[in-house]
């Protein structure tokens, strides 16, 4: 998947990421970013899915699953 595709879809539902951004800053924490939500959210496509599902995926992800994908970008970078 290119990086333009990934793009032209966060502009389809970049208002729900900073929603859920700003939910996970009410849970404590404070340095994700909308663009951080879609980077764990779309680390799963290969292709781009309905737009039911990327709103299903974004609404759904809790905070485990974002730092459990966190984890595993810290180890493939290090």
């Amino acid at each position: 998947m290119d990086q333009t595709s990934k793009q032209q879809w966060f502009e389809e539902i970049a208002a729900l990421c900073q929603s859920k951004a700003e939910e996970f800053a009410l849970l404590g924490y404070d340095n994700v970013t909308a663009e951080d939500i879609w980077e764990c959210v779309c680390q799963a496509y290969k292709e781009k899915p309905p737009l039911h599902q990327m709103v299903n995926d974004v609404l759904s992800l809790k905070p485990n699953k974002y730092m459990n994908y966190l984890m595993l970008q810290m180890y493939k970078n290090s």
